[in-house]
């Protein structure tokens, strides 16, 4: 997903351009800390306390000019308005957190809002249409029926998670003012990979391939997360 996410930016923006970067959902910082590091200005929004005292330990470690490029912010992601004006982002990220909100069309809205004209919103979200692979591929045939029409997954820390539909999101947002511009399918073979399974010898092989897949029909469609990105009009 970095190098599908690079590819938007790069293909946006002129190169060499600073640009203004909004991460709802930070989590440990590890895509703030990245783009910080490529020169541009990362706000990161978080609710959880624990993952804002992690990214904040991260940042710690980096050298004075990358913490000074990255500001952290701890609040939900649906009051983006509170704390900032629109157009304020020319790159707004909301990598995992969809999943997480029970109705995302509100927090959708506010994020496209914070987008600058012809800036980029990426979304990260589990992909409805192939929650029936998983119990699919491991012989859970009574699992897979049920999947088919469902937009609840169990994930790994047994937490129920929702999932979205590439047709319903892409709706969303032309309705939103950043109609999409490309998709991607992220986990195409590795979805079902155990957390703890080590690292294969041919690691870059397999990301090569994951890579491949990821862009191509009709395997992106059945990935167990999707990568849109749209553009704000």
């Amino acid at each position: 997903m970095t190098r599908q996410l690079d590819e938007q930016i790069s293909g946006r923006f002129a190169v060499g351009r600073r640009l203004r970067v909004l991460d709802v959902g930070i989590g440990r910082g590890v895509q703030a800390l990245r783009l910080a590091r490529a020169g541009h200005q990362v706000t990161g929004v978080e609710q959880d306390p624990a993952m804002v005292s992690a990214a904040r330990e991260a940042l710690a470690a980096e050298p004075r000019g990358i913490r000074d490029r990255v500001r952290l912010v701890q609040g939900d992601g649906r009051d983006t308005g509170v704390h900032f004006l629109p157009g304020s982002f020319d790159v707004v990220l909301c990598h995992g957190v969809l999943m997480h909100v029970e109705e995302p069309d509100p927090l959708l809205a506010g994020l496209a809002r914070m987008v600058a004209p012809g800036g980029l919103l990426s979304l990260l979200a589990r992909n409805a249409d192939a929650l029936a692979m998983g119990p699919g591929l491991g012989g859970d045939w009574a699992g897979a029926l049920a999947a088919f029409d469902a937009t609840v997954r169990r994930d790994r820390l047994g937490q129920d998670v929702r999932a979205d539909r590439l047709r319903t999101l892409t709706a969303t947002l032309d309705g939103i003012g950043a109609p999409l511009h490309a998709w991607y399918g992220v986990r195409v073979f590795t979805d079902t990979a155990a957390d703890d399974a080590p690292a294969p010898d041919d690691l870059e092989t397999l990301l090569a391939a994951e890579e491949r897949a990821g862009r191509t029909d009709p395997y992106r469609g059945v990935a167990g997360l999707l990568h849109l990105c749209g553009v704000r009009g």
